[in-house]
């Protein structure tokens, strides 16, 4: 079994827009309670409060605040697992003897989601029916394939969206002996191991224009007022369609690899690293990390095989083997020694994809064709 999310619209009406604020907002209070408690218990007694413990006070908290028991329980004690996990997170970045980070407060306007764990909600034809907030009506685009696990409503940029988490069966494509390597840059989004580019959409950089007017426009507004929420919501809005632009790409380009190839190699890169640099910005716009988890789930869910290889001298070798050093700035690879006459990114693709196929079963390894 597999996990996935299907993601849909919803259409809340004013009233349940309003009931549906008014939970976040319950929600993101007793969030900063609940980490308010655990940390004041600590500082003050040397004493660890643990999730058991919080959710043993729900009951008498609805007893006390109405508007609480209008919450529905399981969507409370998620809530509750949230802080839980922040603190598990914290717990092991000391051991590990990272940077700790310790969790931390949230704004009510950062605090933007519900988790339905196992019951309280249910499709009916086109309605979403939500325990404590009533029947929502949702745009079911598609079917959704498995058993639903989890559901969370995602509110984003004053829309708001269902997001079910399913289990699902793997769907195993017809076999494929053909490989390709891919390598990623940011002159081309990815250059394959056949010489085909696959340009750079660059979509943040061509919103930017579009984003210095929003930040500007909230700049303007007086901290607080209607006018100010209105001009973050048209902020989050651009944002959110560079988003879904990127995404969309990914998902085109990622389908279409995994339905053709039996094996995709791609470079096991630090982007974390590279995202930290000058071209943080151009990396980010990019998004490589979740291109390739994209390739992953779609590649696991298909059967297929997707192999990330060691980057280490894949753009300063060429396929004869030999050792051809060039600076970033050079993007024509040149071979001394074969007479190879290539674009840099197109030799490092064949080198990735011969080295995915070195570490393959023996039916695999064949040499790259050098064309």
């Amino acid at each position: 079994m597999s996990k996935k999310t299907f993601r849909y619209r919803l259409y809340p009406t004013a009233a349940q827009r309003d009931v549906l604020d008014g939970q976040l907002r319950l929600c993101c209070e007793l969030y900063n309670a609940a980490l308010q408690e655990r940390r004041d218990a600590w500082r003050m007694a040397r004493v660890s409060v643990r999730f058991a413990g919080q959710s043993a006070q729900l009951p008498a908290i609805k007893v006390d605040r109405p508007d609480v028991a209008g919450v529905y329980s399981q969507v409370l004690q998620d809530v509750l697992h949230r802080v839980d996990k922040a603190f598990g997170a914290f717990f092991g970045r000391v051991r590990r003897g990272e940077k700790a980070g310790y969790p931390r407060f949230r704004g009510r306007s950062r605090f933007d989601s519900l988790t339905y764990p196992q019951l309280g909600f249910a499709v009916e034809g086109r309605h979403l029916n939500l325990s404590k907030v009533g029947a929502v009506k949702i745009k079911l685009h598609r079917p959704i394939d498995g058993t639903i696990k989890t559901l969370t409503i995602k509110r984003e940029a004053g829309k708001w969206f269902a997001c079910f988490s399913v289990d699902v069966e793997p769907a195993p494509l017809a076999l494929s002996v053909e490989s390709i390597g891919v390598d990623v840059g940011l002159t081309h989004f990815a250059t394959l191991s056949d010489g085909t580019q696959i340009a750079n959409p660059r979509h943040a950089r061509r919103a930017e224009a579009q984003m210095r007017r929003a930040q500007r426009r909230i700049a303007r507004r007086r901290r607080g007022s209607a006018g100010r929420r209105e001009a973050v919501r048209l902020f989050q809005l651009a944002q959110a369609h560079v988003r879904a632009q990127r995404a969309d790409a990914h998902h085109k380009l990622s389908r279409l690899l995994v339905n053709r190839y039996g094996l995709i190699s791609v470079e096991d890169l630090n982007i974390k690293g590279l995202a930290g640099g000058m071209l943080a910005k151009s990396v980010h716009d990019a998004g490589w990390s979740s291109f390739i988890d994209k390739l992953a789930y779609k590649a696991e869910s298909a059967g297929r095989i997707l192999q990330k290889v060691d980057p280490r001298g894949t753009s300063q070798h060429c396929t004869c083997g030999a050792h051809v050093p060039k600076t970033l700035s050079q993007r024509w690879h040149l071979c001394p020694e074969c007479g190879l006459s290539a674009a840099r990114d197109h030799v490092s693709a064949q080198l990735v994809d011969w080295l995915g196929l070195s570490l393959q079963d023996p039916t695999w390894a064949v040499a790259p064709c050098v064309s």
